[in-house]
């Protein structure tokens, strides 16, 4: 099986990155550059790992959340499906097993929230991954002034982390939220629908999301 080191050291999927990451920053969008496929990669992996699936998974969640934005080097629309096409020609080209290929493309064709959803474990890691990856260094625009409401909410998330438990069967996202520049409030307004698509990733993999800022369970 090919490794997610591999994957990570694939010129092609490296340069749809930052093809991806380039366009996007052009529309406004927050940093999805190799740190954010990294950070994406390494947090399914590590949801997966501590509620004991096996490493087989393990390594699958870690090799399509690092491809999962690849669709975005050729449109922001429809990137999830566009990049499980992508994603398709580049595995098959390094011989991956048929089936593994299968769970990737699932994986990163149902990322996305207004398209996708958890179909299976892999899956459902990659989307809690993804949307728990709310920080500040994302923001690409330097002008507070003028901050859209992604902007808002990624600046003011000072700090997040994402805490697995198996014996409590909880993936908790906890975030430190300063509220003068974006309120609690606020952050369900623009990403209810991520939370919710995290609540129901959670419940494929048998436990519940809960969600914490400033050390208060809101959700």
């Amino acid at each position: 099986m090919v490794k997610y080191k591999e994957i990570k050291n694939n010129e092609m999927i490296d340069e749809l990155i930052a093809a991806g990451n380039h366009a996007l920053g052009v529309l406004g969008y927050t940093d999805h550059s190799k740190a954010h496929a990294a950070k994406v990669a390494e947090t399914a992996g590590k949801i997966l790992k501590e509620l004991g699936y096996d490493d087989h998974l393990v390594e699958l969640a870690k090799i399509s959340g690092y491809m999962h934005d690849i669709g975005n080097a050729i449109n922001r629309t429809d990137h999830a499906h566009s990049g499980a096409l992508l994603a398709f020609q580049i595995l098959k080209d390094m011989e991956i097993d048929a089936k593994d290929i299968g769970i990737i493309l699932g994986a990163i064709g149902n990322h996305d929230e207004n398209t996708g959803c958890a179909v299976d474990p892999v899956s459902a890691a990659i989307i809690l991954a993804d949307k728990t990856d709310v920080r500040r260094n994302r923001v690409r625009n330097q002008d507070i002034t003028s901050f859209d409401n992604h902007d808002r909410v990624n600046y003011a998330a000072i700090e997040s982390k994402v805490t697995i438990s198996k014996e409590k069967q909880t993936v908790v996202l906890d975030i430190t939220l300063d509220e003068t520049i974006c309120s609690v409030l606020e952050y369900f307004e623009i990403f209810l629908n991520r939370m919710l698509m995290c609540r129901r990733a959670g419940e494929m993999l048998n436990v519940k999301f809960k969600f914490m800022t400033n050390g208060n369970k809101v959700y």
